[in-house]
């Protein structure tokens, strides 16, 4: 697997021919609004932001990488959908935050900047790509020693099948159908061996548990559906 062909061209244009209706808190991607403010309350358990160099990997519309840019950070987020990368610089300039964009894969921003980041996040993309394993390898090469890295994926468990694709892209449609194939979800055993193999070790992890009857979002113990991880690269 190259840096050049880690990725299915299917869900590039699948996300990015909705990228004008990114920012649309009530529309498709609301859910990722809804709980972006959870992303950021983890990061910031393990992570100072403000003053920091962070790299948002597979950024889609820059939802997270504005959230981080607010906290203070010197911000960029990639992905290698020109249309998400361009609506989250027009975004960025029309609510004033600076934060940078650029249409790279990891892979290769590793190869041009390693170490050089001091933080890394990379959410919701993982169970998008043929070769996860590359995706977490190049984000432990692109942070400095010491530095995180956080994941958020969904767990290949009956329970995700059941609420994350028959729950929420069809009875309740709060994503769009077709948004997840539970083949490509990863369980977190799979995620801690893979990044240990990269270097990286387990910090703490939880999930990211909805109770549909006040439609709210939390960080909590259950696992078992979306969870989001963070690891600190070795010295």
């Amino acid at each position: 697997m190259t840096m050049r062909n880690n990725v299915h061209l299917h869900e590039i244009n699948k996300f990015g021919s909705m990228a004008e209706r990114w920012w649309d808190t009530q529309g498709e991607f609301k859910t990722l609004h809804d709980i972006n403010p959870l992303r950021l309350e983890f990061i910031r358990q393990y992570a100072e932001i403000a003053g920091k160099r962070i790299v948002d990997v597979g950024c889609g519309g820059g939802i997270l990488t504005e959230a981080l840019a607010k906290q203070g950070a010197d911000a960029l987020g990639i992905d290698l959908s020109e249309e998400l990368v361009d609506i989250a610089d027009l975004h960025g300039l029309e609510s004033g935050v600076n934060a940078h964009y650029q249409k790279i894969s990891v892979e290769e921003l590793a190869g041009q900047q390693p170490e050089s980041f001091d933080h890394v996040t990379c959410m919701e993309m993982l169970e998008h790509v043929p070769d996860p394993g590359s995706i977490i390898t190049a984000c432990s090469q692109l942070v400095k020693p010491g530095g995180k890295v956080f994941f958020s994926t969904l767990n290949r468990q009956p329970k995700a099948y059941l609420l994350a694709i028959v729950a929420a892209e069809h009875l309740l449609q709060m994503l769009p159908k077709g948004t997840h194939d539970f083949k490509t979800f990863i369980k977190p055993s799979e995620l801690c061996q893979t990044a240990r193999s990269a270097g990286l070790a387990l910090q703490g992890m939880v999930g990211i548990e909805y109770n549909p009857f006040n439609k709210q979002f939390s960080l909590g113990k259950d696992i078992g559906v979306n969870y989001i991880a963070a690891f600190e690269r070795a010295e």
